[in-house]
């Protein structure tokens, strides 16, 4: 029992000291190099007076800890976020988490899950402090043979190091200190508040700050612009040939031109691209969307409402209060509570795209109305894909219509994309106009495990209208005809595009 105590201890230290990396590959070759760590506390631990050395061994063993949590914390995000985890504002990630895991259990189950997190996290501090004490004590007993042991494989390392051997591409025997990838995640964090401070600078140049509102958006006088999301519709879908047979049929006398938006997100954490979209800045992460939203920046929602237009936002995803609504400038405004769906429970979101178009149609745009500007957010092919919707006839939709369609235990991705858009060229057939605009795109690519690892952040967009002048205005893009762009076609960062859409559709800027 004592034994097999000891490995353990030994492979959770392994663990902490080899695994940290800034590559994100951890392979079985990771654990048989070297650990310049361990080679140097071990003659510092022999060394101390015994009760320094249970000090010294108490707190590299909560470092330990540390380190597993973190490793722990950095393979998730890069399985789903395709990045490493940032210590200075990934906390926030963790809320919608509870919501994703209460959607796919229930609540009760979410907190148990989060307790039981939060009991590992201090677990694996306690359990680091207990392991590495255990093992100086193994050492302190061994003390000559530890000793050699020690020096013969420094000796091995500094070899290594020097001549650089591999045991496998990619992995040195001499492994790097796990001290200094610890130390450059801390400093990471002051380089995290050191871009947002030059951020909050940056936001308040902005060419269309001071624009009046009769010098606004002139060329789409008397429109209904909507800028509608796809949960999740990146340029991976594209591959798929239900995603291209809906966008290969026709959209009802609706011209369409097409092209590639790089968003600032992958995986999740859409409200960054649409926070990008909308102000014209790069929000790439929680501290420049919480120092933007905290602003007196001109979106384009508060764009159209200066120039006359009543602006909505329709965010079935949200269940609670969401004060950044007034941010972005909407006078009227729809979440869960307000939309109203009470059908079939069809997946983590479960107001269906057809529900949420209908409910926003009669809310707003049947009958007479005032140029309405939207923001409309489509989560029907929201993670994890778990169920496809079916369209019903728009005529008959209430609050409790039966959009079930066929039964998936796990829908496949391309699946729920099909269906959002499917969605939106019904509901331009049925309610199109000329002076209906869409802007139709995705908020981000999904996640690595579908997207494939380190794919492109790109995501299509296109801008649909039957009224031939409103594309003609924005002819000079080299945006490509149709409802899928190709390979070729233009990619622009997504904050581009509002400066772009603005002075396309009003005066520009002096």
């Amino acid at each position: 029992m004592a034994s097999a105590v000891t490995v353990l201890a030994c492979l959770l230290v392994a663990f902490a000291l080899l695994a940290p990396n800034n590559t994100g590959r951890i392979t079985p070759w990771s654990f048989a190099r070297i650990p310049v760590d361990a080679l140097l506390a071990v003659p510092i631990l022999l060394l101390l007076p015994a009760r320094a050395r249970r000090v010294v061994a108490v707190g590299l063993g909560a470092a330990v800890g540390l380190l597993v949590l973190l490793t722990i914390l950095d393979i998730g995000f890069r399985s789903v976020l395709d990045r490493s985890f940032h210590a200075a504002y990934d906390w926030h990630s963790f809320g919608p988490a509870v919501e994703i895991l209460a959607g796919q259990f229930s609540r009760v189950a979410a907190t148990a899950l989060v307790v039981l997190a939060a009991l590992l996290a201090v677990g694996l501090v306690a359990a680091g402090s207990g392991a590495v004490v255990r093992l100086t004590r193994v050492v302190v007993d061994h003390r000559a043979a530890a000793a050699r042991t020690t020096l013969a494989l420094a000796l091995v390392w500094i070899v290594c190091a020097v001549s650089g051997v591999r045991i496998a591409p990619g992995e040195p025997i001499a492994a790097r200190s796990a001290a200094a990838v610890a130390y450059e995640r801390v400093r990471q964090v002051g380089a995290d508040f050191q871009d947002q401070r030059r951020f909050a600078a940056d936001l308040t140049t902005d060419a269309f700050r001071d624009v009046p509102g009769d010098e606004l958006l002139t060329g789409l006088r008397g429109k209904d612009v909507l800028v509608t999301f796809v949960e999740s519709y990146g340029r991976v879908a594209l591959d798929h040939p239900q995603v291209n047979e809906v966008l290969g049929a026709g959209t009802a006398g609706f011209g369409a031109r097409s092209a590639f938006l790089t968003s600032p997100t992958i995986g999740g954490i859409s409200w960054l691209a649409h926070a990008t979209l909308q102000s014209g800045l790069w929000v790439d992460n929680q501290l420049r969307y919480d120092t933007v939203v905290g602003s007196d920046r001109l979106t384009l929602s508060r764009a159209f409402d200066r120039a006359g237009w009543r602006t909505v936002g329709v965010m079935p995803a949200n269940t609670e209060e969401w004060p950044e609504h007034t941010f972005y400038g909407f006078d009227g405004y729809y979440d869960a509570r307000d939309i109203g769906y009470r059908g079939p429970d069809l997946s983590f979101f479960t107001t269906p795209d057809q529900y949420t178009l209908a409910a926003f149609h009669r809310a707003e745009l049947a009958g007479a109305h005032p140029p309405v500007m939207a923001e409309i957010d489509l989560v029907s092919s929201h993670w994890p894909w778990r169920s496809v919707p079916r369209l019903v006839s728009w005529s008959g939709i209430g609050d409790r219509s039966d959009f079930a369609g066929r039964p998936a235990p796990r829908a496949e991705y391309a699946d729920t994309i099909a269906y959002s858009l499917r969605t939106l060229i019904s509901y331009l057939r049925t309610y199109g106009d000329d002076d209906l605009v869409l802007i139709l795109l995705g908020d981000h690519q999904p996640d690595p495990a579908v997207a494939a690892a380190h794919a492109s952040r790109d995501v299509p967009i296109t801008v649909l209208a039957r009224d031939r002048d409103v594309l003609d205005r924005i002819a000079d893009w080299g945006w490509q005809r149709g409802l899928r762009p190709g390979p070729d076609a233009p990619v622009w960062p997504m904050d581009a595009f509002r400066d772009r859409f603005l002075t396309a559709f009003g005066r520009p800027p002096a």
